[in-house]
């Protein structure tokens, strides 16, 4: 009689264990550079490795702006927090670097373009700060910033709302753009590049975990390549490209800890998804 008890316990243990449903796993902040470090940037002052809490960059002296800059977005960094609009010098460069200062753009015919946007870190007020640094600027043309960049960032936290998280790097290459006040090369005397481009490479993924074993051949990768100018399309779909294409543009290794049988394949193809 006491056996029998005892197995029937353990029958409804057993029972009670394969009906119990599989905790989900809560998302995370992940790695900001997790899909690799596309300049192997360091300690060259032309190729200075950034890392800070909200995205990874790389940084170059030369030119007064980020070469990359890269980062995770899922739902954890988004929430309420306030634009914080206090954009500063950073600090922790190097001290015979020169700190681009936000009134290096005053009057150029250039807005101060996050790399990183500011809608991408509301969790905190920390979080939002973090973007106005101006080693997370460019000189972006206003028309590119405030139209075709600013679509692109909101289809892409639409695709978070949907239930994915993405692995976004942004840069730019070139000398030259058109701003408001005409075509210009160089600001505050030569300290601060105009790029002539600019580039974006999103990896979408369902939300999950082991983030770059998870890109496959069907992972959906959106690149595009825009001129830094007045004149260009609202529409950021028009100038969708392949990542293959800007690799050869910049001479980076971009997505470099995925496979490489699967880069082969993601980064030929051109995003042909949805746009909205």
């Amino acid at each position: 009689m006491k056996f029998s008890k005892i197995l029937a316990y353990m029958l409804c243990v057993l029972l009670l264990n394969s009906c119990a449903e599989e905790e989900p796993v809560a998302p995370a902040r992940d790695n900001n550079m997790a899909m690799g470090n596309p300049s192997n940037a360091g300690t060259d002052y032309g190729n200075y490795l950034l890392e800070k809490p909200q995205y990874t960059l790389s940084y170059s002296s030369y030119r007064g702006i980020p070469n990359w800059v890269s980062w995770h977005l899922n739902n954890t960094w988004l929430g309420e927090a306030p634009r914080q609009d206090d954009f500063r010098a950073d600090n922790t460069l190097p001290p015979a670097f020169y700190k681009v200062v936000s009134s290096d753009y005053t009057g150029s015919g250039f807005d101060r373009g996050h790399n990183c946007p500011s809608a991408d870190r509301t969790a905190s007020n920390e979080d939002n700060s973090a973007t106005f640094l101006m080693t997370n600027m460019i000189p972006q043309a206003p028309n590119n910033n405030q139209r075709t960049w600013a679509n692109l960032e909101n289809y892409c936290r639409k695709l978070v709302d949907q239930g994915n998280e993405l692995y976004i790097v942004m840069g730019s290459y070139g000398k030259g753009g058109t701003g408001s006040n005409g075509f210009t090369e160089t600001l505050a005397g030569g300290k601060i590049t105009v790029p002539n481009r600019i580039w974006k490479v999103v990896v979408v993924l369902p939300e999950g975990t082991n983030d770059v074993g998870r890109v496959n051949s069907n992972t959906r990768v959106i690149a595009i390549d825009t001129p830094n100018s007045t004149t260009v399309n609202a529409d950021w779909s028009s100038y969708r490209t392949t990542v293959d294409a800007i690799e050869s543009k910049t001479g980076y290794d971009l997505l470099s800890n995925v496979t490489t049988g699967v880069q082969a394949v993601i980064e030929a193809k051109v995003d042909d998804g949805p746009v909205q």
